[in-house]
């Protein structure tokens, strides 16, 4: 956007509040009750895809513009790719992996990236993205003058609405995708009888669909990507009440009715089903059923997980006001703690709305993407972004929403095999920096990003974690553990001792996508031994030990890996007291960098802790605030993160100062984070954040209220959950604890910290347990 577009932006959004602030002084509306609803909300139709509503039901999404003459939908299908498996191991990468680690060790980073790039980067011919289902087009033939004008997603029932006034006919509109029965509903009404006259299509860019309209139905079919491709089909049913359908040229009108109800299902084969028949007996299913219990089917579905968690942060006049003009408020200073609790249960819609037991995981856009190669095509970067988008999931009581990310681990296991075979003769199983819906796990591209083979071992980490949040043997037995300890197996075959200091390093390996500049002054990406590696090592291999235990099997596999935890080179600190990013103390190309690898220890992962190593934690402290003050955090899933890292140092201040600094800087009209472009973990990641703000439970403890800003004085969070089986609910007043609820799910004994107090809390299964804010029993 040019900068006169820009300060002409700025200019009629501040008009548009400020107007508001009129208006609501002239109104006399009472100041201290504005609406604490969570809705995001405009005064006029999106004029363009990112100010555009995300409705998704787990697998189906729309993108709602609200047009009044055309009202477009944007929409997608977790399963609409192209591309197709693929195996593009180097042949020769086996062979060069011992020339380039001695290369390395020997310090010639050039020669080695060199032969690297060459050898061991695979060709990937088969070009994969996630792509657009296609589009809804709805017409009308009513005046493009309107008033009252409003369009909005209500966060509370997973509606989104548009309504107006047009030639003083009153017209609605109510969008929604529905889980239970799998269909997108959209329920168009006036207050008018005979008021509803348009016209509907469908179409997909490219021009290759095939498109038919009969009776009241439409069907689009393709085998997208010219056959390299899934095979979908969308089916739109229009059921009238009054008024009149006419089919021609693959289009649907509607003549003079009372109300209409489209109801449209979509599916492809990558499941192995087949889609025409999925789509149309899905369609008949819930063409059965009136919308009234279309819709209470659909709330009460999503409810029964967006409902588990209620937050307070305050509120202020601001609430009046169209998110839009309350983002530039905010951007110009303005205080807005309702913002950030819309923002924060923003985060958890999108994870209902776009990971759902049984389906892929939520991707880069989730499941909102549009056209036919979307940034990055929208795959799975398991160089954090996968692993951020979730984050929030067991820490928000969405525990269920894991497992697409857990179960798509499992089915990475037999490429992840292939290639830890073919590419380094290693058992195991390994993933590098990216994938897709195909599950492929070699790396290409270039060695600055690719060469890293640390994906599924830190994708590995979230096995463990659901475990520790839910204690279910019975998926800790079938899944998580076989995933874990192949990962696990690999990482031992991996490391090799550094020959100077005897330690077990990893590499050729890299700090995702940052450089180094060599003594030389070439700037170099490759080394043996870079921090994080080791850091996600030691995770993996100490969660696969504890998961052993859990089990009570493979003790003599437990002892293996005990003794290469002892071998591995430790986290150090440089010089000028900050967390060494590589094996040596090398100069920088870009300080900002908006990967800070080497503080994993500190988030996600529980090495750096206050109550065990406050030495390295000093040391993240001095590593996060280089990296700001060299304009870290420029992108808006790296600002995400930074929330988490204060959060962990127990900074609520500087975590809350980045919390505005993404909504600021970072996040779109619609509160999608950019990063940009539009990118979902920033959501995703923000949403842990504030979590972690409030309650924390990484270190063998239940800390409460660790990192609680000046900013939020008064306020609660309900529902929250913590590791060993705990929901609770906080109170919080003058920015200091009232009251915690504590239900424990599984009878276990806790440690519960407030500032410096600490108890023991021996608990029943089912009971519920309240403390005041010194942590005595109430």
């Amino acid at each position: 956007m040019h900068s006169q577009s820009k300060f002409s932006f700025l200019s009629l959004t501040l008009s548009i509040y400020f107007s508001f602030v009129a208006t609501a002084i002239a109104q006399n509306l009472p100041p201290a009750a504005p609406p604490a609803d969570l809705k995001i909300w405009f005064m006029h139709p999106a004029n363009n895809w990112n100010e555009a509503l995300p409705v998704g039901n787990g697998r189906l999404g729309a993108m709602v513009f609200g047009g009044i003459t055309t009202e477009r939908l944007q929409l997608n299908e977790e399963t609409v790719w192209s591309g197709k498996p693929e195996d593009f191991v180097n042949p020769q990468a086996k062979a060069a992996l011992g020339p380039v680690r001695q290369l390395l060790f020997a310090g010639k980073y050039a020669e080695a990236q060199k032969i690297a790039q060459e050898k061991m980067m695979g060709d990937k011919k088969v070009g994969s993205n996630y792509q657009t289902l296609g589009d809804l087009q709805l017409d009308f033939s009513h005046t493009p003058t309107v008033t009252d004008y409003r369009r909005e997603l209500d966060l509370e029932n997973a509606v989104a609405r548009t309504s107006y006034v047009a030639n003083r006919i009153k017209y609605t509109r109510e969008i929604f995708s529905s889980a239970p029965d799998q269909v997108l509903v959209v329920r168009l009404t006036a207050d008018k009888p005979g008021a509803l006259s348009f016209n509907i299509k469908v179409s997909r860019p490219g021009d290759k669909a095939n498109i038919t309209a009969t009776g009241n139905e439409i069907t689009m079919q393709e085998h997208v990507n010219n056959g390299v491709g899934v095979k979908m089909v969308t089916r739109i049913k229009v059921l009238n009440e009054g008024g009149a359908l006419t089919a021609t040229n693959g289009n649907i009108g509607v003549k003079e009715a009372n109300t209409v109800t489209l109801l449209l299902t979509a599916a492809s084969d990558y499941w192995g089903s087949e889609p025409g028949a999925q789509t149309g007996k899905q369609l008949a299913a819930a063409g059965s059923k009136p919308f009234t219990q279309l819709k209470a089917d659909h709330v009460k579905d999503y409810q029964n997980y967006f409902k588990r968690v209620d937050l307070n942060l305050g509120i202020t006049e601001a609430a009046y006001y169209p998110t839009d003009a309350r983002i530039v408020a905010m951007q110009a200073g303005n205080v807005d703690p309702h913002l950030l609790q819309l923002y924060y249960q923003f985060g958890r819609y999108l994870l209902i709305s776009s990971s759902r037991p049984g389906g892929l995981p939520a991707n880069l856009q989730g499941i909102w993407a549009d056209g036919l190669t979307p940034p990055w095509s929208a795959d799975y970067h398991i160089n954090i972004n996968i692993q951020m988008n979730y984050w929030p999931a067991e820490l928000t009581n969405l525990s269920e929403l894991h497992l697409p990310f857990l179960k798509f681990l499992e089915a990475l296991g037999p490429d992840a095999r292939k290639t830890a075979r073919d590419m380094y003769g290693l058992k195991g199983t390994v993933a590098h920096f990216t994938t897709d819906a195909w599950h492929f796990t070699e790396p290409y591209g270039q060695t600055q990003w690719a060469m890293w083979p640390m994906g599924l071992a830190w994708s590995a980490q979230h096995l463990w974690e659901h475990y520790l949040f839910t204690e279910d043997k019975k998926y800790l037995k079938e899944l998580a553990y076989p995933v874990m300890k192949e990962a696990a197996e690999f990482c031992t075959g991996w490391l090799v001792e550094n020959p100077v200091t005897k330690q077990l390093v990893s590499g050729p390996s890299i700090s995702p996508e940052n450089q180094f500049k060599t003594k030389s002054g070439d700037v170099a990406t490759m080394v043996m031994g870079p921090t994080m590696d080791h850091m996600i090592i030691r995770d993996l291999l100490t969660n696969t030990i504890a998961a052993g235990k859990a089990l009570n099997q493979d003790a003599a596999f437990r002892k293996k890996l005990q003794n290469v935890l002892s071998r591995l080179a430790p986290t150090k600190i440089g010089s000028d007291g900050r967390i060494m990013e590589w094996t040596e103390e090398f100069a920088e190309p870009e300080p900002g960098h908006r990967h800070i690898s080497h503080l994993f220890g500190l988030h996600p992962g529980n090495q750096i802790t206050k109550q065990q190593n406050p030495e390295l934690l000093a040391a993240a402290r001095k590593t996060i605030d280089y990296r700001l003050s060299h304009g870290g955090g420029h992108t808006g899933w790296s600002r995400a993160w930074i929330i988490n890292f204060f959060a962990r140092l127990q900074d609520g201040e500087a975590a809350y100062e980045n919390l505005l600094a993404l909504l600021r800087k970072s996040t779109l009209p619609n509160l999608f984070d950019t990063h940009p472009p539009f990118q979902i973990d920033g959501n995703f990641g923000a949403t842990a954040g504030i979590t972690e703000m409030l309650l924390q439970s990484h270190a063998g403890e239940i800390q409460l209220l660790p990192a609680l800003p000046k900013a939020w004085q008064k306020g609660y969070i309900h529902g929250i959950c913590a590791r060993g089986g705990f929901d609770l609910d906080l109170d919080w007043e003058n920015g200091k604890l009232k009251q915690a609820k504590i239900l424990s799910k599984l009878g276990n004994t806790c440690q519960i910290r407030y500032g410096d107090e600490v108890i023991s809390l021996k608990t029943q299964k089912g009971k519920t347990y309240t403390l005041d804010g010194n942590l005595k029993p109430l």
